[in-house]
């Protein structure tokens, strides 16, 4: 016997899609309950339930030099510049992990030519976060200057290295 759970995830391998909703014992299978990989709907369909998909621009610069894939993990951080109150004139620059251990969804990678050679550079990235994380960034945005650092695969795989690190 096999429950209705292993089911949908046989369907899934067999149709090369992902179930919308679970299917009940003896329903047929109809294109407008599966999801594709290349169609829309699909990241809402592998997003883990409370979770929350958000994009945020990127550079070279600020994306870890292009090195960032999906499933990586990053940190997020924010800089910026304010006012330096015992010193007029001049500002102070600050930085701050406001996101930590964050897992990377996708990352739009368009080709570029540099030196005359074709490169990938991603201009957006999608990660997954809670709800009051997704306002965080959101938040963050407006204030300064997001980044992201590359996490070492050791250190998601160390203890205490999982997804309930997120800030």
């Amino acid at each position: 016997l096999v429950n209705r759970a292993s089911r949908a995830e046989a369907i899934t391998e067999i149709a090369g899609s992902i179930a919308r909703a679970p299917f009940i014992a003896g329903e047929p299978i109809r294109e407008q309950k599966l999801v594709k990989a290349n169609g829309s709907g699909f990241m809402a369909a592998i997003l883990p339930t409370g979770m929350r998909a958000i994009s945020t621009e990127i550079s070279p610069e600020t994306g870890a030099g292009g090195f960032i894939l999906p499933n990586d993990r990053v940190d997020v951080i924010l800089s910026k510049r304010e006012k330096n109150p015992e010193a007029k004139g001049t500002d102070v620059a600050q930085s701050e992990i406001i996101l930590s251990n964050i897992r990377v969804l996708a990352i739009d990678q368009a080709p570029k030519e540099k030196d005359g050679i074709n490169t990938l550079v991603g201009r957006t990235v999608t990660l997954e976060l809670k709800p009051e994380h997704a306002e965080t960034l959101v938040r963050s945005r407006q204030i300064g200057t997001l980044s992201l650092a590359l996490r070492s695969i050791t250190d998601i795989n160390a203890a205490g290295g999982g997804s309930e690190d997120q800030v």
